[in-house]
């Protein structure tokens, strides 16, 4: 190896442990000073093939610092390092935050069209801002173990791994092509010809998987198969059925664009991202398709993609006599735009841990929100709804959607920036609309998440008037909505931010506890967190104790962490890798805050506790 665990690089980047490595070439997860996760990739120059080499610089690197987009991974240093063996050159990008789209699709299948084109679009994003950096710059291997969701924000997709990059060209390849997927390429890569068209293919390809499960015309590769014998594999498949079959795909709209872009004939598919994204928006007038096709524009033109829809919009027009698309405007900023999950699912079956939580719910509430003869013959008012609050990171919008799907409700999720709006009283239109929504589609479980930013307390000294509005709003619809059929489950770290009134009987009826998870739950985390992933033999009792500290979703981190550097490695997740990968992780929840928490805990219950009894949660 080049480098060795705990060596400082750049006086700057601390060496965590190894990820990966081939001949001329290492990757690391390193720190920076105050522990935060980043990835390294390191070149050995003479042993690094010349083609992949400008006047001694690296062509991936090169491509790497002059690339700055959200869907594409994010260079953040770059530098020399020298040892005995000779001269190298590493980049440092942002860590693997998430997981991988190979992963997601391995666990679920194929995912439902919405949330497809959501990621098809973003990769779309992504490869457009390359197309148009000056001269060009192709991806060249775009395939699902080449994109990442990444958790930091909300599973936006990033393209990632940029050592294939390259302008436009025909003949040898400026890469090494060894490790490339022929199933994403089309028929012009396999005779040295890549440029844009190649790129919208293998993407086209990627969303074609993503709908349907299955790699394009199905073709599978055994591990002993040369890039020679896969390549004959793929031509012989595309020859013999002909054009993709996209008789499973429902929508029509869907249908064409998979069939051009996967075209077989060269002048048949997209020749730019731009028909590409043209067509995936086409007939869509909602406000958001609208936002994406003036984004779009925007990022052809400067390279940013940060323009909002409402950027043109002047508050001040909004009056008598203003113009008919500035008042439909208006009125859409006072509906919810909202997503509901319909009722099914396994319930609290997907939660490890919280017996004591689950069967006090089982029994106080389920029963009686499901049994509504059971309810009237003993006269029990059916719950309103319940705050759970505690350390951050211990699962708690997780147990409430598992909630809905315990009592067969349907389930909206709601975070702050959804009621957001930049005209007065334009929130408070939306939590009406909001609750409105929920009862059309009843039963529901409402969830909001981070409450306190809902609801924050009235006699605060930054409430303004308008903030006051909307919790007043909250506290008018919240009055005995479990009559409508809504049942509201909060979440929050910070529950004394959360304005008192809220609190009572008949809005928020009960206020819960989630603390920290003991060793039986962490052993049944990692048991549930690797279920259905490549494992070898894995001692999850073992792994329980070592993360000690750990809340839930330090474990996911922990388990999606050693699963990204096994999916790159092509092999088993094994408990070394995890071990390793706990070593170098801290849990987010030290002991200070843990205990500001059952203090906190002790205020809101008005009592003062002793070990002796008994609490609800994790025992």
């Amino acid at each position: 190896m080049i480098l060795k665990q705990g060596q400082i690089i750049g006086n700057r980047w601390h060496v965590v442990y190894p990820i990966k490595e081939n001949p001329y070439a290492e990757s690391y997860r390193v720190e920076d000073e105050s522990g935060n996760p980043y990835f390294m990739k390191i070149y050995r120059l003479k042993n690094t093939p010349e083609k992949l080499i400008q006047q001694n610089a690296v062509n991936e690197i090169i491509w790497s610092v002059n690339i700055k987009h959200k869907n594409i991974i994010s260079s953040i240093d770059n530098g020399a390092y020298s040892d005995d063996e000779g001269e190298c050159r590493y980049l440092v990008a942002n860590y693997f935050s998430g997981e991988l789209l190979s992963e997601l699709l391995q666990r679920e299948g194929k995912l439902d069209p919405k949330t497809a084109t959501k990621i098809f679009l973003e990769i779309l994003q992504g490869l457009q801002y390359l197309h148009n950096k000056p001269g060009g710059c192709l991806h060249n291997d775009i395939n699902p173990t080449n994109v990442m969701l990444s958790s930091k924000t909300g599973g936006t997709a990033e393209l990632i791994d940029l050592g294939h990059a390259s302008t436009c060209f025909m003949g040898n390849a400026p890469f090494d092509t060894a490790d490339l997927d022929p199933r994403y390429a089309s028929g012009q890569s396999f005779i040295g010809k890549y440029d844009e068209r190649n790129d919208i293919f293998a993407a086209t390809g990627v969303f074609y998987t993503m709908l349907t499960g299955r790699v394009p015309w199905d073709v599978e590769f055994t591990p002993a198969m040369t890039r020679k014998e896969k390549i004959k594999l793929v031509q012989k498949a595309r020859s013999e059925q002909g054009e993709i079959n996209v008789d499973e795909i429902e929508d029509e709209k869907l249908k064409n664009i998979i069939k051009r872009g996967l075209a077989l004939g060269y002048n048949e598919r997209y020749g730019r991202v731009e028909e590409l994204l043209s067509d995936l928006i086409e007939g869509d007038d909602s406000e958001e398709a609208q936002e994406v096709r003036k984004k779009l524009t925007a990022m052809a033109k400067d390279e940013e993609d940060d323009d909002s829809f409402w950027d043109n919009v002047n508050p001040f027009d909004l009056g008598p006599g203003s113009d008919s698309s500035a008042e439909a405007k208006h009125a859409a900023e006072t509906k919810a735009d909202i997503d509901i999950k319909r009722g099914g699912g396994n319930g609290f079956a997907d939660i490890a841990g919280m017996d004591e939580l689950k069967e006090m719910l089982r029994k106080r509430v389920i029963l009686i929100l499901q049994d509504k003869e059971l309810a009237e013959k003993y006269k029990l008012t059916p719950p309103n709804g319940m705050l759970l609050y505690g350390p951050p990171g211990c699962g708690k919008s997780f147990f409430a959607e598992k909630f809905a799907e315990e009592t067969g409700f349907n389930f909206i999720l709601v975070k702050a920036s959804d009621l957001g709006s930049i005209y007065i009283h334009g929130s408070q239109g939306k939590i009406a609309d909001l609750f409105k929504k929920a009862e059309e589609n009843a039963p529901t479980v409402l969830c909001f998440d981070e409450f306190d930013a809902f609801v924050p307390h009235r006699g605060g000294e930054n409430m303004d008037s308008n903030q006051a509005g909307e919790v007043n709003e909250f506290l008018s619809q919240l009055n005995n909505c479990s009559k409508r059929g809504i049942f509201v489950i909060a979440t929050s770290n910070r529950p004394d931010k959360v304005d008192p009134a809220v609190l009572r009987t008949g809005r928020i009826d009960k206020q819960i506890y989630v603390p920290m998870p003991d060793l039986t739950a962490r052993r049944l985390m990692f048991e549930l967190y690797l279920k259905g992933r490549p494992c070898g033999e894995i001692n999850s009792e073992e792994l329980a104790k070592k993360a000690e500290g750990y809340v839930a979703s330090d474990i996911a981190y922990v388990v999606n962490e050693a699963a990204t550097i096994a999916a790159f490695n092509r092999e088993d997740i094994t408990q070394e890798l995890l071990v390793k990968t706990i070593e170098g992780i801290k849990p987010s929840v030290n002991k200070d805050l843990l205990k500001e928490y059952e203090e906190m805990r002790d205020k809101m219950e008005g009592i003062s506790r002793t070990n002796n009894l008994p609490r609800v949660g994790f025992t």
